[in-house]
This record gives structure tokens, C-alpha cells and sequence, in this order.
């Protein structure tokens, strides 16, 4: 009985423990002198001298070594000191934990958002189910939402509600009108992502066979409407909370769009200065919200599957209807746009500064060119390969990882939650830091934190199936362990978990993109589409194409992905 709650917290604890510890050696894991980075920032170009670079080695402490240098850290800690900044000299924990109620309030906000996107997605599917028809869609909305980068919808916000319609204030907060823009920017892609796995959940729940019964009795359509969301909130509240989690971490872009004074911004720059107490407090505090959610998200589960669980009375999933041929044309339509875009420039050289800065599209140049006078259409083709490619190989090592390690419920615990409140950001850093910005340090990167959605989902998934009548009689049937993991385990959750992965592939082109866009990822001249969007950010307002045909480019992959994932369901 202890070991259903006592490994769960050791796992926690043990993640915990290891992250911060990996934090901390991340100056020597780097292979360069702190002394040299700290002095710099602090007296811009000066060249250094042995005898500065000692004084500050021993001002800090940094002579005492990596493992006695954390044990002090830790001693401060818990009597309340998180230390000084090495930049400002400044206590650290006071201006965290006001950036973490900055951030916090905006990840409020930005949940609302989310929740209101999921319910106008989910209303379709809800009235298809009461109606008795739960067949599946494309999923188009809900994939073009998640496909949204925060940094790219974060600056067409600004320009067109800031400084086109003036509706907004373009910086700063302490107002309510200050909030908007950010929430909208943050919250719309968490939203079209829990919107379209709802979606595809609600659709399932309306299929299962217990339903057709409360419809003979004639129950309540209101009735029916609670117990399908009870039916279906357990299973994918992880996900929930996963997306809740990510809001915090995944607000860097948005709190630096924006100027917004909060954790991820104040974190995300102690990273860049190597001002190794702020990044220590700051990440600390980014897996404290994590702890605390998962905590609370696995309770309300808890409650929510009630005596279900502990009785083995969960109902056996069904199988969705399809709907009819009309589901290729989201597909199809996205291949042949995609096609047409990569054909057109897969013979125009990507390269070559041939035209003038930011030319306009015309017949010789069909989409302009960029800020030095190159071909977008030639960019936006060659990196394709490049984008989809990485996006590709990353999404299927997270599968297989999430797959895995979601098969030990109890145990990855910790490991999903703590790895989830560590923005792909960080982690590009942390690589970086070690390897230098490269395309395969960022596919190390995201592979890293992006794993622990769908390991989330298996674990969920598997709970409930250990839950259900028939798998609770298998070991007396003598049925042995090795059986019941690839007999019925294994098939349960490959399908749904697939579908979660290939829904997360725009997530993870974008995040893939992200690093390239803080130039943590490919480096220039490359033709990948995070320096495609970084390199012509600066010109949305002047020249908007050079902006919109990479963000076309990852939107109409994400629509293709998920389409072609619903389609793809299990028959038994």
C-alpha cells in the first residue's frame, strides 16, 4: 500500500535531485571559466587579467569546486538564501518570486484562453455523439492552432493590434490591457491541442456500447454529457496538466515579445549571462509548479475514475467511426500545397544574394526575398528537408522513449513532470552550453524534454487498462507478466499514443525552430525554417512574406500529420 505513493514521491525527489545537480555543474560541465563570462558582463570588453579572474573566483567561491560550491548553495537555500547574482551582486530569490506571480498571472490567463478554444473545437464532436453519429474529423483547426509558433503569433499580434489598430498597448504590464495580447499569444496553441485531443477522446467515449444502454433507458442528455466527461477526463487529464505546466516554461517567448518582466524571461537570461544562482533559483522554482500541478492532476484523476478503478469496472475502449471520403480533402489539399511550395524552389539556389533587400514578390521572385536579397521560395523549399526531417526523427525517438518509460506508471512520475516544466529553451542552453548550437544539439534538446506528453499518456492509458475486468483476471488465468505487457498492454496504447505523436510534430518542428530562431539550432546561412522566421522577424511589419510562407510551411505540415493520423486507428 506505502509503494503506491512512496515510489511515485521517490521518483519525484530523485528527478528533482538530478536536474538541480545538473544545473549546478553546468559552468564546468561547459568547459569554460565562469571567472571569464561573469567579468565580461560585468565590465563589457575588458581584457582580462589573472589576477581579476582570481578575485573573482574567490569572491564567489568558485575555487571551492564544483561539489562543495553546490552543497553551500543548497545549506543557503533551505534557510531561505538562494545567493546573489553573480552579474548585479543582488539577493536572487526576491526578484524570482516576483517574476514567478508575473508569469503566474499570465499563465492564468492564458489558461482561460485554452479552455475556451477547446470547448468551440469540442462542441462539434459533443453534438455529433449526442446525435449517435461519433464519427472523427480532420482535427484542421485544432492542428493548425498547435502549429502556431508563440514567437511568431506573439509578433503578428503586436504588429496588427499594436501598431497597425492601436487597440493594445505593444509593451509593459501592470494593466489589464496589457494581458491580452500575451494570453492570446500563449494560450491559443495550448488550447487547439487539448481541443483536438478531446476531440478525438470525446468521439471515442460516444462509441462505446455503454452508451447505446443510457440511451435505451432514456437518460438526460445532461447526464449523458457528465458521464462522458467523466469517462473521458481521466485519461487525458495528464495531458491537461502537462499543457498547464508547459504555459509557465513555455511563456519565454511570448514574456520576451512582449517585455514582460516574468520567470521565464528573468530565467532564460540568467541562462544567456551564466548567472548560475538566478538560473538555479529560477528552474527550482519552474519544477516546484510542476510537483505541485502533477500532484494535483493526478488527485483529481484519482477522483474522477472513483471506485471504477479499484473495482475494475472501467469500460473497454471502442473504436471511432470514420467519416466518409470527405476526410481526405484536409490531407490531400495540405500535400499539394506543400508539394507546389517545395517543387517551385527546389531549383532556385537558396544561397545566393541575388536580388535587392526585401524585393517584393513579383514574376521573376514569386514570395520576395529576405533581408540580404535571397530567394524566400528557394529557402523556404531547400529547408524543408531540413525542418521536417529533424522534426521527423525527433517526434519518433520521443515516441519510443514516451512509449517506454510510460509503461512504469509509478516510476516516471517524476521523470514527466520534472522534464516537462523544463522549457526546450533551457534545455538548447544546457546543450548548447556543452556542445555548441548545432542541429544536432538541437534535436538532443527537444528530444530531451519532449518525451514526457506522450510517456504522460502511456502511463494513463496503462492505468486505466490494469483497471478493467477482464486484465485483473489475467494472472489467474496464468497469464504471465511478459503476455499481458505485449499482448494486451503494448496494442492498447501504440494507436493513441501515435496519434498524440504525430499531433505533437508540429510542436516539435516549432520548438526545433524556436532554437534556431535564438540561434540555439542550425547556424546560418542554412536554409532551416527557425532562422528562415528569426532572420525576417525584424521586417514582419515592412515585408509580411518573408514571415508568412515559413509559418504557412509549418502550419499545413501539422494539418497534414494530424489528418493522416486520425485516420489511422486500430481494428480488432
Amino acid at each position: 500500500m506505502h509503494g503506491r505513493w512512496l515510489i511515485p514521491f521517490l521518483s519525484r525527489l530523485i528527478t528533482l535531485s538530478g536536474v538541480v545537480l545538473l544545473v549546478g555543474l553546468l559552468p564546468w560541465l561547459s568547459g569554460r571559466d565562469p571567472a571569464l563570462s561573469i567579468l565580461r558582463a560585468r565590465a563589457g570588453e575588458q581584457n582580462p587579467t589573472q589576477e581579476a579572474l582570481d578575485a573573482i573566483r574567490m569572491q564567489l567561491g568558485l575555487d571551492l569546486g564544483p561539489v562543495e560550491k553546490l552543497s553551500t548553495w543548497v545549506t543557503g537555500l533551505l534557510h531561505g538564501d538562494a545567493g546573489n547574482s553573480w552579474i548585479s551582486g543582488a539577493p536572487v530569490l526576491p526578484g524570482m518570486l516576483q517574476a514567478t506571480q508575473v508569469s503566474l498571472t499570465l499563465m492564468l490567463a492564458a489558461l482561460l484562453v485554452a479552455v475556451v478554444t477547446a470547448v468551440l473545437i469540442c462542441l462539434p464532436t459533443m453534438r455529433r455523439g449526442l446525435a449517435g453519429n461519433p464519427t472523427s474529423t480532420s482535427g484542421a483547426v485544432g492542428a493548425t492552432l498547435t502549429a502556431l509558433p508563440e514567437f511568431l503569433l506573439a509578433s503578428l499580434l503586436l504588429v496588427v493590434f499594436a501598431a497597425w489598430l492601436k487597440w493594445f498597448p505593444p509593451y509593459g504590464w501592470g494593466e489589464p490591457r496589457h494581458l491580452v495580447l500575451p494570453a492570446l499569444a500563449l494560450g491559443l496553441p495550448g488550447g487547439g491541442l487539448i481541443g483536438r485531443l478531446f476531440s478525438d477522446a470525446l468521439t471515442v467515449a460516444f462509441s462505446e456500447r455503454w452508451l447505446a444502454t443510457w440511451h435505451v433507458a432514456g437518460f438526460e442528455r445532461r447526464r449523458i454529457v457528465l458521464a462522458v466527461l467523466q469517462r473521458t477526463l481521466p485519461s487525458l487529464m495528464p495531458q491537461v496538466g502537462l499543457v498547464v505546466i508547459g504555459l509557465t516554461g513555455g511563456a519565454i517567448a511570448v514574456e520576451q515579445v512582449f517585455s514582460i518582466p516574468g520567470l521565464g524571461r528573468a530565467t532564460l537570461g540568467a541562462a544567456s549571462a551564466q548567472d548560475l544562482p538566478a538560473l538555479q533559483a529560477g528552474i527550482l522554482i519552474l519544477l516546484l509548479i510542476a510537483v505541485v500541478l502533477g500532484a494535483a492532476i493526478n488527485l483529481g484523476r484519482s477522483a474522477l475514475l472513483g471506485p471504477a478503478l479499484r473495482t475494475g469496472a472501467i469500460p473497454v475502449a471502442a473504436h471511432a467511426r470514420h467519416a466518409g471520403r470527405g476526410r481526405w480533402v484536409v490531407p490531400v489539399g495540405a500535400v499539394v500545397i506543400l508539394a507546389v511550395i517545395i517543387l517551385a524552389g527546389l531549383g532556385r539556389d537558396p544561397m545566393a544574394s541575388a536580388y535587392l533587400r526585401l524585393q517584393p514578390p513579383s514574376l521573376a521572385l514569386p514570395l520576395g526575398a529576405d533581408g540580404t536579397g535571397r530567394d524566400i521560395l528557394a529557402r523556404v523549399s531547400h529547408g524543408a528537408l531540413s525542418t521536417m526531417g529533424m522534426a521527423l526523427v525527433t517526434v519518433f525517438i520521443t515516441f519510443v522513449i514516451g512509449v517506454l518509460i510510460g509503461l512504469m506508471p509509478r516510476l516516471a512520475a517524476g521523470p514527466i513532470e520534472i522534464t516537462n516544466a523544463t522549457p526546450p529553451v533551457i534545455a538548447g542552453l544546457i546543450v548548447a552550453g556543452v556542445m555548441g548550437p548545432s542541429a544536432s544539439g538541437a534535436v538532443i534538446a527537444v528530444t530531451a524534454v519532449t518525451w514526457a506528453p506522450l510517456a504522460a499518456h502511456t502511463a494513463a492509458l496503462v492505468t486505466e487498462v490494469m483497471g478493467q475486468a477482464h486484465i485483473r483476471i489475467t494472472p489467474i488465468l496464468g497469464v504471465g507478466s511478459f503476455r499481458l505487457l505485449i499482448r494486451y498492454l503494448i496494442p492498447s496504447v501504440i494507436g493513441p499514443v501515435f496519434r498524440h505523436a504525430m499531433l505533437r510534430l508540429p510542436g516539435t518542428a516549432l520548438a526545433l525552430a524556436s532554437l534556431g530562431f535564438l540561434g540555439l539550432g542550425p547556424r546560418p546561412p542554412a536554409p532551416e525554417w527557425g532562422l528562415l522566421l528569426s532572420e525576417s522577424m525584424p521586417y514582419l511589419e515592412r515585408a509580411p512574406w518573408a514571415v508568412l510562407l515559413p509559418a504557412l510551411a509549418l502550419v499545413l505540415m501539422s494539418v497534414l500529420a494530424v489528418s493522416l493520423s486520425s485516420m489511422w486507428r486500430r481494428t480488432e
